[in-house]
């Protein structure tokens, strides 16, 4: 498997400068994991709360992004992915039975119950997702989720 960011996941300096003062202290790998682990698994706050899930990777993202290019790419990715994945399957969900609701008056909606209620399986099938991304990144491996994870990369460039 090739990696998304080098295996220290630090920010180099230049050769023949010491840190400053100001300079931010990189993370070890374990605080990267952990802290990667929250980012992804903040997703399943949105099944309780509704939005607040996307807190946690928001403050991740911005308290770590200059100590550590590894957790910003994947908190990020966490953000991104709720807010496409899980909240447009929600909104999907919510047209779907919509639709069904309008078309049950005359009969023809009945036939899309069947499909509604596998839409409405989206959302957790998106939460599912961001548990494999919280074991792969706990257990050191590099993750980038589908359609999001490249677009995040080229954010945090």
């Amino acid at each position: 498997m090739t990696e998304i960011f080098d295996p220290s996941h630090t920010n180099p300096s230049p050769e023949g400068v010491g840190p400053s003062k100001n300079a931010a202290v990189p993370l070890d790998a374990s605080e990267e994991h952990t802290l990667a682990l929250l980012a992804h698994l903040s997703i399943l706050l949105n099944l309780f709360t509704g939005w607040l899930g996307l807190i946690p990777p928001f403050i991740i993202y911005l308290a770590y992004k200059d100590r550590s290019r590894y957790v910003a790419f994947q908190s990020l990715q966490a953000l991104v992915f709720q807010l496409i994945f899980f909240f447009a399957s929600g909104l999907l969900v919510g047209v779907a039975w919509a639709i069904t609701g309008v078309l049950s008056l005359v009969v023809v909606g009945l036939c899309l119950v069947p499909f509604a209620l596998l839409i409405s399986l989206a959302p957790l099938a998106s939460c599912v997702y961001g548990i494999v991304a919280a074991v792969k990144t706990n257990n050191g491996e590099d993750f980038k989720y589908w359609l999001v994870g490249n677009w995040a990369k080229d954010l945090i460039k």
